[in-house]
């Protein structure tokens, strides 16, 4: 039997990866991550005033990390609080580490 379409091509691994990756490919992202990394949580005020981009450019930014599974957030009116996953912040590392070797 052959691979039917190229989706079949490729593990999940590969999938979950690049999906990392992807939402890892924006230097505003990049800093997001740090700066939640190095925090229990943040609020989405805080960062808004820690980076240099417009709130709703922030949000976009936010729902593609979100989208991606890298972070998660907790809706208290009138603030959205986000955190790291962290089950998916070990996953990403560790799938990452191995294309990187």
């Amino acid at each position: 039997m052959g691979i039917d379409t190229k989706s079949d091509y490729f593990t999940k691994d590969q999938e979950q990866t690049a999906r990392f990756a992807k939402a890892m490919g924006h230097p505003v992202r990049i800093a997001i991550l740090q700066l939640l990394n190095s925090q229990t949580c943040c609020f989405h005020g805080d960062m808004a005033e820690e980076l240099p981009i417009a709130k709703s450019t922030l949000s976009q930014h936010l729902n593609e990390l979100k989208d991606a599974g890298l972070i998660q957030g907790n809706i208290t009116p009138p603030t959205v609080k986000y955190c790291i996953n962290r089950e998916n912040w070990k996953l990403a590392k560790m799938l990452l580490n191995e294309v990187l070797k």
